[in-house]
């Protein structure tokens, strides 16, 4: 497991945790919710949740935000985009675009954790234009084109 600096500045809500790994092993970063006031999500409501935070990361690097399994088997609560990209030189507040796929209204309180941010690698593509591509046994199949 490599590690990096990432710079994490507080834009707002200095009552709230700064974003931390839970444990040791642990791939991802919560991020909490940066509300004034509770937030009710309706079955099939999106709506976008405010961190508090605006990030720095390494030269090289993405934020990929996630959703947290247990809001998604536990309530349906998943994340839109997901995983929502924050580009290396992206400085605004991180926000996260919350869906509620389940059948209950879900409420959002501040201070709960509602997602996860991971750190990736990115390599840059140098783009080429071509007129063909080399074939492969695979060619243009696609969507279930192996079967079941």
């Amino acid at each position: 497991m490599g590690n990096c600096k990432l710079l994490i500045k507080r834009l707002h809500s200095f009552d709230l945790p700064l974003p931390a790994y839970q444990t040791e092993g642990s791939s991802g970063i919560d991020l909490y919710a940066a509300i004034d006031e509770p937030v009710v999500i309706k079955p099939l409501e999106r709506v976008i949740i405010p961190t508090g935070v605006a990030l720095e990361l390494p030269e090289g690097f993405e934020a990929q935000v996630r959703p947290r399994s247990g809001l998604a088997l536990k309530h349906g609560i998943t994340i839109l985009n997901s995983p929502g990209t924050i580009d290396e030189d992206y400085r605004g507040e991180i926000k996260v675009i919350l869906i509620n796929l389940g059948q209950e209204n879900f409420l959002i309180n501040r201070g709960d954790r509602i997602a996860q941010l991971i750190l990736s690698k990115i390599y840059r593509a140098n783009i080429v234009e071509v007129e063909d591509l080399s074939k492969t046994k695979r060619n243009d199949g696609g969507f279930g084109h192996t079967g079941l």
